[in-house]
């Protein structure tokens, strides 16, 4: 019988909690549902992932507003994907800041990105009618941004540190507290979804500058949040562990001549005892797969997702 498509048939609610990492710094996680979190300046909150829509991000909100009243001056989006941008309305952000990559990845493919994961995660997408169309920034930049939090509230370096999830993440650093939000750059106890990325860049160096920072709490973009180096040195080399088994395994397939298929299920065979049991894992290895392959064929700039091309994938890989 062939699988559900994606995350079609994931429609459960999860259990939500808002993790209070330190004075002023806040996240929300969602048993392997995509993280958000918030930093308070002074008087004013900065607000980190916009969730999928305006709704979903409100329930959100209404959990922030138990710990701080101040208004959402900025809102930092790591990168593009739909389930991180659409529900952007919702804060009333003054300043919306992602990189100029990001920006430029939503006018390439924000539709069809809109589009796609609409179609393989539908329960992230709580009343889908009141989204008012593509999130754009307000503010971007090219390699760092800095946002003064006034007092002794300190600052939040905004980094870009090399293409790997996509080609315009970044995360965000709060050195009074030693916290990174990485984004989907980094996941704790969740499945990697890489069918936008550069499995090369990643593996190596975008990692190995995460890992310099030597944070003390790391929000990635999935999975809980972890504390003390020892958990987010584990949570980044978890990381790259399941992208050098990708790289290893479609690798040996494709040197050898073999099919997409065969890269698949050998994959498959190799990620799944040890991954196979965390969030989306099954969802996200044909797209997987196929973004290596193409990088392995020699395809550096992703090939745009859309709901045929999802279905073709799926059909080939998973059906």
């Amino acid at each position: 019988m062939a699988k559900p498509f994606a995350s079609s048939a994931d429609l459960a609610p999860k259990v939500e909690t808002l993790n209070v990492i330190a004075d002023g710094v806040y996240a929300l996680t969602a048993e392997g549902d995509p993280n958000v979190g918030a930093i308070e300046g002074e008087d004013f909150l900065v607000c980190f992932e916009a969730r999928a829509t305006p709704a979903a991000a409100r329930d959100w909100l209404v959990k922030l507003r138990k710990h701080t009243d101040k208004p959402v001056r900025y809102l930092v989006l790591t990168h593009y994907h739909a389930v991180r941008v659409l529900g952007a309305s919702a804060f009333d952000a003054e300043h919306i800041i992602m990189s100029q990559t990001s920006a430029r990845l939503i006018e390439e493919r924000g539709m069809q990105d809109w589009d796609s994961e609409y179609g393989r995660m539908p329960r992230l997408f709580k009343q889908p009618e009141e989204i008012p169309g593509l999130t754009r920034p307000t503010q971007t930049f090219a390699d760092s941004h800095v946002i003064e939090l006034g007092g002794n509230r300190g600052r939040i370096d905004l980094q870009f540190c090399g293409r790997g999830h996509t080609a315009g993440d970044i995360i965000a650093w709060h050195d009074k507290t030693k916290t990174m939000f990485a984004g989907d750059l980094v996941e704790a106890q969740a499945a990697l979804y890489t069918g936008d990325a550069f499995h090369m860049d990643w593996s190596t160096g975008t990692l190995d500058r995460l890992k310099a920072y030597r944070a003390e709490h790391l929000v990635g973009g999935r999975g809980p949040v972890a504390i003390g180096t020892d958990a987010t040195d584990a949570a980044i080399e978890q990381t790259r562990g399941f992208l050098l088994g990708m790289i290893e395994h479609v690798g040996a397939a494709h040197r050898s001549g073999g099919t997409l298929k065969d890269a698949f299920e050998a994959t498959y065979r190799a990620l799944a005892p040890k991954f196979g049991h965390w969030p989306i894992f099954e969802h996200c290895l044909p797209f997987n797969v196929q973004r290596l392959w193409d990088e392995m064929d020699g395809i550096d700039w992703p090939r745009i997702w859309t709901m045929e091309r999802d279905r073709e994938v799926w059909a080939q890989l998973q059906g």
